[in-house]
């Protein structure tokens, strides 16, 4: 009976814990930062030269919407380099098929042949980009990007001038559209947000630091200062890397969420999602303390209640209501409020990031994927196991 009264206050503390996110839900909205078209009236006062470059590895599906999304912005003063970094698809077919037919001076196309020697596919295709741009800020974005506004740019460049911001990070809208991205996407979100909460990674006193690839915009003198793509050459997740490099040698670091500006969708096949994830994990994470500590929190505050209501609901159902005795009806109870308030949360919290709250009931689902992903990243982490990732292998901090 001890122990059925310890099993109960232990998931009365979880449902507690629930309780209390709809608190952190409120504080986050109320403090939220967002740039949309409306942020800003009228033409910008300043113009300096901006250098978007954007790197693609067999990117056939999506290269050619983000190149001509980019192109539309009406920012009057940018110049679009893409980097095709040894696709073996149509990529660097269908980007020279757009070269040729606009004829546009802004857009450079340049074919990486090979993998230097100690660096990694991405880091190593910016680094070639970089050589070539001419601009005073620098606009890294990824290849399956697609501006749903002409004004992302100039959103995004007036919005770093104004507020004196070294590094602006956009953070995009995900497009997910098949089941699996409905049901993942928005757990291995909310995992993010709990460990870089945005408030925390803007405070220039809060050594938190956290940038999306998908969009990052900052000025040179920032870029040399934290050593360019040479300072993350092995590094997966380059950008959490650079973030937390602008953040240790003074340079402001501000992410902002976007609304109507842009989106991305990051993977279309529960193959890709895992493979992704994992890789996210691995790279942002980085230790096995933090890797462990999600585990156990994702496996605290969502399988134990539903493994205890599931263990309770079967004695319940086996002995009878009245003959399992007050203990069980207890744990019954206990974890049957904990399911309440955790689906009260999501529903909410799906419905601030545009996920579909009807498919709240599926978090569970997602979070027992996320476990399997810590679990594969922590086995990265130790060496077992390697990354692979747009056709190259990467173990540990070497390429395979």
């Amino acid at each position: 009976m001890i122990g059925m009264t310890i099993w109960s206050i232990l998931l009365l503390l979880v449902a507690m814990g629930w309780l209390l996110r709809h608190r952190a839900i409120s504080e986050g909205v109320r403090r939220m930062s967002v740039l949309s078209e409306g942020t800003f009236v009228g033409p910008p006062t300043e113009t300096p030269l901006v250098s978007v470059l954007i790197a693609a590895k067999d990117e056939e599906a999506n290269i050619a919407t983000a190149v001509r999304t980019m192109l539309e912005q009406d920012y009057p003063n940018f110049e679009l380099i893409v980097i095709n970094d040894r696709s073996t698809d149509r990529t660097g077919e269908i980007l020279e098929a757009i070269r040729a037919e606009r004829g546009d001076d802004r857009l450079k196309v340049v074919h990486v042949r090979e993998l230097r020697e100690g660096w990694f596919g991405k880091n190593n295709a910016m680094r070639e980009g970089v050589t070539l741009a001419r601009g005073d800020w620098l606009c890294f974005g990824d290849a399956d990007c697609r501006q749903k506004s002409r004004k992302t740019l100039s959103t995004a460049v007036r919005f770093a001038l104004a507020e004196k911001i070294d590094f602006l990070s956009l953070l995009p809208e995900l497009e997910m559209n098949s089941l699996w991205e409905r049901i993942i996407q928005p757990v291995c979100s909310a995992v993010m947000i709990l460990w870089f909460m945005p408030e925390k990674v803007n405070n220039p006193a809060s050594p938190e630091a956290y940038a999306n690839g998908a969009f990052m915009l900052m000025s040179r003198s920032c870029h040399e200062a934290i050593g360019g793509y040479e300072a993350v050459r092995t590094e997966v997740n380059e950008d959490m890397h650079m973030a937390r490099l602008a953040k240790e040698r003074g340079q402001r670091l501000f992410v902002i969420q976007n609304d109507g500006l842009y989106s991305v969708r990051m993977y279309t096949t529960f193959k890709q999602i895992w493979l992704g994830w994992s890789r996210i994990f691995f790279g942002c994470f980085g230790t096995f303390r933090r890797l462990r500590l999600t585990f156990m929190m994702l496996t605290i505050m969502n399988v134990f209640p539903y493994l205890s209501l599931m263990i309770a609901a079967l004695e319940l159902g086996f002995r009878g209501w009245a003959a399992a005795g007050g203990g069980w009806q207890a744990v019954a109870a206990a974890a049957a409020l904990v399911v309440v308030f955790q689906q009260s949360v999501i529903m909410r919290f799906y419905r601030v990031s545009g996920a579909d709250w009807r498919l709240a009931p599926t978090f569970i689902i997602g979070a027992l994927i996320c476990i399997g992903m810590l679990i594969s990243a922590m086995l990265k982490l130790g060496g077992r196991s390697a990354t692979v990732w747009r056709g190259t292998t990467y173990r540990a901090d070497k390429v395979v």
